[in-house]
């Protein structure tokens, strides 16, 4: 948090958002093979969409998981049909509900690391900034 980062480190940081942690990733292979040492813009942002993206992918597996437990059951199975088509209904521009918090959360987090700010998400924050070591 001490310098101005690099435009390049923006649109690396940014874009790592866009793509749920795939360019951060490369990036991290790449400054591996060629020795180069991150600096913590960088390392926070990229680290924090890799883990946005993992959490994001386990939930997602835990609730369809759960989901599924609760169709068998006969009376709750009804519920659960609903409150699953509510959430995955198209609501704005043909997305879901869920699918347009969750695309206007992604593109907040790209454009404030576009911007070169630092964003803070409670829990995840932390645990990236106790990690990288900011």
């Amino acid at each position: 948090m001490n310098s101005e980062p690099y435009p390049i480190e923006k649109i690396i940081a940014g874009t790592s958002y866009l793509t749920m942690g795939m360019v951060g990733f490369v990036w991290l292979i790449l400054g591996l093979f060629t020795k180069a040492k991150l600096r913590p813009f960088l390392q926070y942002h990229i680290f924090q969409s890799i883990f946005i993206s993992l959490a994001f992918t386990v939930i997602s597996l835990f609730l369809g998981w759960l989901s599924n437990l609760l169709s068998l059951i006969p009376i709750i199975n009804k519920i659960v049909a609903q409150i699953t088509f509510l959430i995955n209904m198209p609501f704005l521009f043909g997305y879901s509900f869920l699918q347009t918090i969750i695309y206007t959360f992604v593109i907040y987090l790209a454009i404030t690391s576009f911007m070169g700010k630092y964003t803070y998400i409670p829990w995840v924050s932390d645990i990236i900034d106790h990690n990288v070591g900011n």
